[in-house]
């Protein structure tokens, strides 16, 4: 199971963290993501994290602006967002896929999803 939580409303500009927690499976072995799916749009990949640490960011409009971490001691994953804008509002899921992240963030690379979390930004 995993239980997305930290999402809301916000003002261009500004920051948000998100939590994602993770329950019934071996965390520390899987690899980690965030996806967001906008109203109307697909589903995307926005990061991902690996059982070993290797962090990857899918689009080029997060890279700089997002940061995901990992604690696996309690078996959460982190998803800093700053400098938000319209553009990323959206609803943000968590993944749990095996090991390593893909190359291509694939759904159906990933096992375990969470219900999502809203990510508003406006104005």
């Amino acid at each position: 199971q995993l239980v997305e939580s930290g999402g809301g409303s916000v003002q261009p500009g500004g920051s948000l963290r998100l939590s994602c927690e993770a329950s019934g499976f071996t965390f520390d072995i899987y690899a980690m993501g965030w996806f967001r799916q906008a109203p109307g749009k697909e589903r995307e990949g926005v990061s991902c994290i690996s059982s070993s640490d290797e962090v990857t960011y899918y689009p080029d409009s997060v890279k700089g602006r997002f940061t995901i971490s990992r604690d696996n001691a309690n078996s959460k994953v982190y998803l800093q967002m700053n400098s938000l804008n319209s553009e990323d509002t959206a609803v943000y899921y968590c993944a749990a896929g095996p090991l390593a992240c893909p190359l291509v963030p694939a759904i159906a690379w990933f096992d375990y999803w969470g219900q999502g979390t809203q990510v508003t930004v406006s104005s």
